[in-house]
């Protein structure tokens, strides 16, 4: 256990300052294996997953770190999650009978989700209000309900995780900021404009039949 700690110790020890705020290895090595992981979602590699796995466990630590305990939970149902998309990717099967492709919700699905989300983000916030000494719960609430319907979204090959995806970026950039993790700023800023990439691409491999 005290090797344990010596060793999150030394991994939360800033390495450099971006604009005058700490950046540590920990958030450094998050920050490779997220984007490497973005690269593998674009291209539907289920290399993504376990790359998903390890970024979320090495970003529920800074969040725990930062007190941002919505997302340090989410990272958590992330790993979870994380292993039934790999499964899904690897052995899925769509309505059909055949293996997982890219494809959509309908306009009803849509809806629903849109609904679904927008419902559980105040319950969220009000949660992490009560039960935690979080400074910003709503704010944290809003992307950790997004998220859970992108991950699921994404999940299942729906071309509609990547526009989840962009919200939930555009209000993590001012998440973060706000707690002054400039380089996790970077880094979302670059997902939210992957977001947009893979969202084209996704919509050409529907197209394809990919």
């Amino acid at each position: 256990m005290h090797a344990v700690q010596v060793t999150l110790a030394a991994a939360l020890t800033p390495w450099f300052t971006l604009l005058g705020s700490p950046v540590t290895g920990l958030e450094l090595l998050a920050f490779v294996l997220s984007l490497w992981m973005v690269a593998c979602n674009l291209r539907v590699k289920p290399l993504a997953w376990p790359l998903a796995m390890l970024a979320s466990l090495l970003y529920g630590l800074l969040f725990l770190d930062s007190k941002l305990y919505g997302e340090a939970s989410l990272q958590l149902l992330f790993i979870v999650v994380a292993g039934w998309g790999w499964w899904q990717w690897l052995r899925g099967t769509g309505n059909d009978g055949q293996p997982l492709r890219v494809h959509r919700l309908s306009t009803r699905q849509r809806v629903q989700l849109a609904l679904a989300t927008l419902a559980a983000w105040p319950l969220v916030g009000l949660l992490l209000r009560h039960a935690t000494d979080s400074d910003v719960p709503f704010l944290d609430a809003l992307p950790t309900v997004g998220s859970v319907a992108g991950q699921f979204l994404l999940g299942r090959k729906l071309v509609e995780n990547w526009a989840v995806w962009l919200l939930v970026n555009l209000v993590s950039i001012t998440l973060f900021a706000v707690k002054g993790l400039w380089l996790t700023v970077l880094l979302y800023a670059l997902f939210a404009g992957l977001s947009v990439v893979g969202w084209r691409a996704w919509r050409r491999l529907e197209t394809r039949g990919g």
